[in-house]
């Protein structure tokens, strides 16, 4: 899995951001929050964080100006009917401080503003996600330096790997980090291919 990526910025746009790192160049779809970052560095350099999509037909990368942003991201692809594309509508329109007290305050209303999200979904977003963010001051997402978490995704990442889809391997890992949280990714991923 590719964690980050550092280079120089080769072209940029809102929707995306090809960085070339030692003659490669790598086409990240961004968020126009870390547009906004890229735009402001001043030496043509970037570090973008990385989460990689693979499907059948596609081997594709969303690149993010910080961590709270990719966990973000990651937050909202774990909820059912939101897929990579309306997570960075959703964080285009929205900081994290500002998705977070959006959670935090049942702000259906705002999420709704999002294209591509009805009711329903920024309903399931905020109840999904209610219990993953802090409500405190500082809005950080509560997953970051959570080792079960950082197990659910490695145990996703080799799910998907494997071939699984990215929803059904979520829904059998959210069940079974549920009922054990200090499973190991090992364990999860067996007990997981089980399930599917």
């Amino acid at each position: 899995m590719i964690d980050y990526i550092k280079g120089s910025i080769a072209e940029l746009n809102p929707a995306y951001a090809v960085i070339d790192n030692h003659g490669i160049g790598y086409m990240l779809n961004i968020s126009l929050s870390t547009y906004d970052s890229l735009t402001r560095s001043s030496d043509g350099q970037a570090l973008l964080y990385v989460y990689e999509a693979i499907r059948e037909d596609a081997h594709l990368l969303y690149g993010f100006a910080t961590k709270r942003e990719r966990e973000a991201f990651l937050l909202l692809i774990s909820v059912s009917g939101v897929g990579p594309n309306i997570a960075r509508m959703v964080l285009s329109s929205m900081t994290v401080d500002e998705f977070s007290q959006a959670i935090a305050g049942n702000n259906v209303a705002l999420f709704k503003t999002v294209k591509g999200v009805g009711g329903k979904t920024a309903q399931r977003i905020i109840v999904d996600l209610k219990d993953k963010i802090k409500p405190s001051g500082d809005t950080l997402l509560q997953q970051a330096g959570n080792p079960a978490s950082e197990s659910f995704d490695e145990a996703l990442a080799a799910l998907v790997m494997l071939g699984f889809s990215q929803q059904a391997s979520q829904k059998a890992l959210k069940a079974l980090f549920s009922s054990n949280p200090a499973l190991s990714v090992e364990n999860a991923i067996k007990q997981a291919l089980k399930m599917m």
